[in-house]
């Protein structure tokens, strides 16, 4: 029997073996699970997966309903499924002794990480869909596991405004997220290249800005062009399939709108929204390149409007209790020139357009506000001054983070540098090689915290989360190319209490994916194999498929 107890992914806590003698707890068809209250979801998840996977009934109830059942229903093992407060929120202690594995979680959520690590317990065919064995005997070890979290915010960013991902495939990812315990996941739904929710008030949003004509392929610098349209949306019956989804693993969906830049999609369905009186905006397009747009909202009442009607719906549709707007990368070129906005800074009794800027994003943060909810941007939103109560995705590196961290703002670590999964694994023939070198060990040694902060200002720290931008991921496999391995090293730095980046064990690490690419061939993965992209990887084009005149990296 294979030890998978050493293999875990993320580290766990403490694992230690149950008995001094080699005992299994064995799964078979008289396998029941006695779920407790708060703890049906979990229940109801292990028959869905793990039975799919074993071919086992996992059949529902406590002791006397298996005793029940006669001679030939009586139970030889139980999962024992239990909300203990005295374990940590998020943590849970999974116990395995002979006939009964018991799983005790802080919470709901507690119970369900611990049936992650169960799952990866019963090794990697217990992550496929169906049996590979009928009547197999699934075994594990008689082991104890202590475990919990170290940052409350695990999370990826998906990019689905430059490349729509259709929506099962967001639902697999939501799967591949909790089977690495992360437990946020940011959906990036609107920019330039397209807007991806539907909003019943304003249809043209979908019906205009979700659809371009053609799309940049490879880099910005790139001659060539994929001359197809490109587009897809999300309807609200979708995004509520969605955010029940995720809810049922425990993950929390963070919407996100993009004002007032990277909104040229929005500005081509309303031309109303953009600076009028310094383009045409009746001729702009949903745009077909990639960059920072020029063209930006308007700080117009009609704007205010506008985006307030669009939140009312996200807010219906999405109970978290962040609302991310963006604010990033806002060219200011055209209020500089536009005697509109001029007058507006003017009115306001502003200094210039970066505190244009942030009348913005102070004005969602009280409307958000007002509604129970907490405004998070990116950290230019730090630019004319931080909304008061406002939470900031430092991404250009680690300083916005630290400012907001020691005004007293929560932050959430998403530097470029250490973990934007859309730069290059290596150096060579990688597919479509935009950014610089991020290896997996370099996403390993990643520190969420940094050690210039104090304590006190180490605590706003929420947590941390990996940013997919997909300007040259055209599709599913390219996005699992570009994720995976380096999401299971990002996994574990968000969920283990690891050292000191230099002193983190990187050869134990991989020693541990050897297990885990297992795993994520059972899931289906299409990650990047450990020893560099295989020959049809490296050609562009969809699915392996070269575009004619494309030169070997684009």
């Amino acid at each position: 029997m294979t030890d998978h107890v050493t293999d875990l992914i993320p580290a766990p806590g403490s694992a230690a073996w149950t008995a001094s003698s080699p005992a299994l707890c064995v799964l078979d068809e008289r396998t029941w699970i006695d779920a407790r209250p708060g703890t049906e979801g979990t229940a109801q998840w292990l028959r869905a997966t793990v039975g799919a996977a074993t071919g086992l009934p996992l059949h529902a109830g406590n002791a006397a309903d298996a005793d029940a059942q006669g001679d030939g229903g009586a139970a030889t093992s139980r999962i024992v499924l239990a909300i203990d407060t005295g374990v940590a929120h998020e943590g849970y202690r999974l116990v395995a002794d002979g006939p009964e594995i018991r799983i005790e979680g802080g919470s709901a959520a507690g119970v369900f990480w611990g049936a992650q690590t169960l799952r990866q317990l019963l090794g990697p065919a217990a992550h496929r869909r169906a049996p590979l064995t009928k009547g197999a005997q699934w075994e594990l070890p008689a082991v104890t596991i202590e475990d919990a979290p170290r940052f409350p915010w695990r999370g990826m960013m998906l990019d689905v405004s430059r490349h729509f991902m259709p929506k099962d495939g967001v639902l697999r990812y939501l799967d591949l997220l909790a089977a690495h315990k992360l437990n946020v996941f940011h959906f990036h739904l609107t920019d330039d290249q397209g807007w991806r929710i539907e909003i019943k008030r304003h249809p043209r949003l979908t019906e205009v800005g979700a659809w371009r004509a053609r799309t940049k392929y490879g880099h910005r610098a790139s001659p060539l062009w994929d001359d197809e349209p490109h587009g897809g949306y999300y309807t609200q019956d979708d995004i509520r399939e969605i955010v029940a989804y995720a809810a049922e693993r425990h993950i929390t969906v963070v919407p996100e709108i993009d004002i007032p830049g990277h909104s040229q999609a929005a500005i081509s369905a309303y031309p109303e929204l953009g600076n009028a009186d310094v383009i045409d905006t009746t001729s702009l397009t949903v745009w077909d390149n990639w960059g920072v747009s020029p063209n930006v909202l308007a700080p117009t009442d009609n704007t205010l409007r506008f985006y307030e009607g669009v939140l009312e719906e996200v807010l219906e549709l999405f109970p978290s209790t962040f609302v991310h707007i963006g604010g990033d990368e806002c060219a200011k070129d055209q209020w500089k020139a536009s005697a509109a906005a001029q007058a507006r800074i003017k009115e306001l009794g502003l200094a210039d357009e970066d505190e244009l800027q942030s009348w913005f994003i102070r004005h969602f943060d009280r409307w958000l506000t007002d509604r129970g909810r907490r405004l998070i941007g990116w950290d230019e939103i730090l630019e004319g001054g931080l909304a008061p109560g406002a939470a900031v995705s430092s991404w250009r590196g680690y300083k916005g983070g630290i400012a907001a961290a020691e005004a007293g703002h929560d932050v959430v670590m998403c530097p470029e540098q250490q973990v934007y999964l859309d730069h290059r694994q290596a150096d060579g023939d990688e597919p479509m090689p935009i950014g610089f070198v991020r290896t997996l060990e370099d996403v390993y040694r990643f520190e969420p915290v940094p050690p210039a902060l104090n304590p006190e200002a180490a605590a706003h720290v929420l947590g941390t989360q990996a940013n997919v931008w997909t300007e040259v991921m055209q599709d599913s496999a390219r996005v699992d190319y570009q994720v995976f391995p380096r999401l299971a090293a990002f996994a574990e730095v968000a969920w283990s209490r690891l050292p000191a980046p230099a002193e983190r064990d990187f050869t134990d690490f991989e020693r541990r994916m050897a297990a885990h690419y297992s795993r994520l061939d059972a899931l289906g993965v299409d990650y990047r194999p450990p020893k560099g992209p295989l020959p049809w990887q490296r050609r562009p084009g969809v699915l392996g498929r070269p575009i004619e005149g494309a030169p070997p990296n684009v």
